[in-house]
């Protein structure tokens, strides 16, 4: 545990729009160690999100795609700051991230699409549910 970590994002529709999902997970136990909502695109959250993840492990390696939120300076900060190794994707290739993609189906297939959730506050809530009973969380 702890040898690498991968981070996404993905949408999530609601009947007012999108917002927008990313994750942090472990390669080697699939655990998510943070995850975090935000209804722009914009890096800050993902910040914030590797951040709390930090507080808890470091890993050695960290994988991300080559989106701005990632590539940003704050993003990379945090992860040069700690002597993490960053591990981008090749433009193109999904199947990198498998195990984070694997998690988006899951969660998307098993939870949102079913539910349609009216509103951000019952989204968030029906995601905290979903990823900690569907044993996805580290311990």
């Amino acid at each position: 545990m702890n040898l690498v970590w991968s981070t996404d994002i993905t949408y999530l529709p609601l009947s007012t729009g999108f917002m927008y999902l990313a994750a942090i997970m472990d390669w080697y136990s699939r655990y998510v160690i943070a995850w975090a909502l935000s209804n722009t695109l914009d890096h800050l959250f993902c910040v914030s999100m590797l951040e709390e993840a930090l507080q808890h492990a470091h890993p050695v390696i960290f994988n991300t795609d080559q989106g701005s939120q990632f590539t940003s300076v704050e993003f990379t900060r945090c992860l040069r700051e700690r002597e993490i190794l960053i591990s981008m994707d090749g433009r193109g290739r999904a199947l990198d991230n498998v195990f984070i993609e694997r998690l988006w189906r899951s969660v998307k297939y098993e939870d949102i699409y079913l539910k349609d959730y009216p509103s951000v506050l019952q989204l968030y809530h029906g995601l905290k549910h979903f990823i900690i009973t569907n044993a996805h969380t580290a311990p």
